[in-house]
């Protein structure tokens, strides 16, 4: 097999990437399983070039540069070393119809679901007829271009809970995203030592033929596939440069291949944030808090607290790996390095850490642009007075607009996006790169419900619980490319497009923790921000407010007698949360935590639908149960 020269470059100067000097490090300095992984997808995709990242100031730089001289960033002078890029329409979001998880046994992947039911819980095919169709995808997809090879740690290069992953990619852009999304280099390589890692592949799908002419965004979005395979740790991409599709240490790797990681070594891979809380007394604790994507994840993880002498610190804001150590605590590490937010609704008054920590060496995609250069989202407070915004699309003038076209057609896409490094956030915990992680107290469950779910509910135990995040549902969002209206979706454990197998041996690994000896659970709660009156509007203001919520978890963790049985669960007693300083005009403490027997009844049956046709006869056993166990209680209101 053709052997080519890879290098670790260093610059004297600012120049694009594709002007460095292949000469350096060959491909016989790395490791036999590198080499040999590197080689074999060389001869299928056949680059023109074969470059690998080495994690420097200096190479970051010429990136940027080489991303600016194709037109694919533009500086944003407003800010420090911020930069702007817009893909085109159609590859704007996770796409989950193209995403795929490969294994032998299709049951190892998605449960069957009934006769003549579309399953929503992921897609699969077999192993051998997904390496048929991506061989013939990726053959040559790389010609006119350079294959990236970026060693990524995900998590803290020293944790014991961390994994590495090797990304093979042609695209720039998403170099620059990882760079500050994970731990990218040498010192990686220096760490791997004889330990497995994961192997990415990701193309954009566009080759180039000698003196043909590239395009502004490439991709190809008519072969697009995101696919998994578990079974030998392996992750293979093609046709999409943005986002989950391409960044495959987010969702591909944090999520779907570290789920069956986790299964297989006794740990969770879960899509929670994880957040450092200490309250006026001074004693710390941790939680972590699973919500869909566009559900409002990163304000909490980024909170402000309303309540006087209270302080959060965040440790990560998408992804959680959480283990027990060797006393039975659970704890918690952040996989990744860095932001990948979404722009629309973040404000000074909805998320002011967020928009501190920002605009400083961040990348913004698919936002608008501002005539004094910087961006602007739905959301954002107004500009200046006489600033003129362009859309995502280039459209100019935008502020100029009648309303009725604003509202049909946004300056930002939806699902626009900040990557920010974590370590530039002014509330940083000091803990967050902690190898043995922090230890979690608390886990919170979930999502946009208009109706029907209180403010917040405690699970009766840790079964209850798994039962509770087993039936999360939530408005869809902008985040799946799929999604064309707002409906209420089951989305269990917030987790639904990201397994890595199949959703009913996820239950039965959740159930299993509780009978491993001497473990400490953490107890479980059910939150939503989103409740709404007769009149469509919010019933509570949410953001730093949260943080009363959490105030009456957190008491609860403490075995505080401020509970009342409810058919969902322990609900607050009157008067047990904090509303202090808030008037009756801002919430309706009685509709708060009004239920209504109609809308559970109808909420439960739909539940109980849906299960039977995802998963006919597999439902394990005791959530069957505490299906049964809910219906009673709701039929005694």
């Amino acid at each position: 097999m053709k052997k080519y020269n890879l290098c670790y470059s260093k610059m004297a100067s600012v120049v694009g990437i594709r002007k460095l000097s292949t000469s350096g490090v060959q491909i016989g300095d790395l490791c036999p399983t590198i080499q040999k992984f590197i080689n074999e997808q060389v001869a299928i995709c056949q680059p023109d070039k074969v470059y690998v990242c080495d994690g420097s100031e200096e190479e970051s730089k010429a990136f940027i540069q080489q991303l600016l001289e194709d037109g694919r960033f533009v500086r944003l002078p407003k800010y420090d070393n911020c930069y702007h890029a817009h893909t085109v329409q159609v590859d704007t979001a996770r796409v989950e119809k193209q995403t795929y998880v490969c294994t032998e046994k299709k049951s190892d992947a998605v449960p069957t679901a009934k006769p003549g039911v579309v399953s929503k819980l992921g897609n699969w095919k077999h192993p051998k007829e997904m390496d048929a169709e991506l061989n013939e995808k990726f053959k040559a997809c790389m010609k006119g271009r350079t294959m990236y090879v970026i060693p990524y740690s995900m998590g803290p290069i020293d944790s014991p809970l961390s994994k590495i992953g090797i990304q093979l990619t042609d695209s720039e852009y998403v170099v620059a995203h990882m760079r500050i999304m994970t731990r990218i280099g040498k010192k990686v390589l220096d760490t791997l030592g004889s330990h497995g890692f994961v192997k990415c592949v990701h193309s954009v799908g566009y080759p180039l033929e000698p003196g043909q002419d590239d395009v502004p965004w490439p991709c190809n979005p008519e072969k697009l596939a995101v696919v998994q395979f578990p079974e030998r740790n392996e992750i293979k991409s093609f046709g999409s440069g943005y986002g989950g599709n391409s960044l495959l240490g987010k969702k591909c790797f944090a999520l779907r291949i570290a789920s069956t990681l986790a299964r297989r070594e006794g740990w969770l891979a879960e899509h929670m944030l994880i957040l450092g809380l200490t309250n006026p007394e001074g004693r710390k604790r941790y939680i972590a808090a699973a919500f869909p994507s566009c559900c409002g994840k990163t304000n909490l993880a980024m909170i402000t607290p309303t309540i006087p002498g209270w302080k959060a610190e965040c440790v990560g804001d998408d992804i959680a790996w959480m283990k027990f150590d060797e006393t039975g605590q659970l704890r918690a590490i952040n996989p990744e390095n860095g932001f990948f937010g979404v722009g629309p609704g973040t404000s000074y008054k909805s998320n002011p850490n967020a928009m501190h920590s920002i605009f400083h060496n961040t990348i913004f995609t698919n936002t608008a642009r501002t005539s004094d250069g910087g961006v602007w989202w739905e959301g954002m407070e107004d500009v200046e007075p006489g600033t003129k915004i362009t859309s995502w699309l280039g459209a100019e003038n935008w502020q100029d607009l009648p309303p009725e076209k604003k509202k049909a057609k946004t300056a930002s896409h939806p699902n626009a996006r900040f990557c920010s490094p974590t370590a530039q956030y002014p509330f940083l915990d000091k803990d967050w790169e902690s190898p043995k992680g922090v230890p979690i107290d608390a886990i919170f469950f979930g999502g946009r419900r208009p109706t029907t779910i209180p403010l917040i509910y405690e699970s009766f135990n840790w079964t209850h619980g798994v039962f509770v995040g087993s039936c999360m549902k939530s408005e869809s969002t902008a985040a799946a490319l799929d999604v064309k209206k707002k409906t209420v979706v089951h989305d269990p454990f917030a987790m639904r497009p990201f397994f890595g197998y199949n959703f009913v041996q996820y239950m039965e690994h959740w159930l299993e923790l509780q009978e491993r000896p001497n473990v400490k659970l953490p107890k479980i709660f059910h939150v939503n921000w989103f409740k709404m009156n007769d009149k469509g509007q919010f019933v509570w203001p949410g953001f730093g407010e949260n943080i009363r919520v959490i105030d009456w978890a957190l008491r609860r963790c403490d075995g505080e007698d401020i509970a009342d049985e409810c058919p969902l669960g322990y609900i607050p007693k009157p008067g047990t949360v904090n509303f202090d300083g808030l008037s009756d005009s801002e919430v309706n403490k009685d509709e708060l935590f009004k239920l209504s027997k109609a809308q559970l009844e109808e909420d439960v049956a739909e539940t109980e639908t849906y299960f039977d046709e995802q998963l006919p006869g597999q439902l394990p056993e005791v959530i069957k149960q505490e299906l049964e166990k809910l219906k009673v209680r709701i039929s005694k209101m």
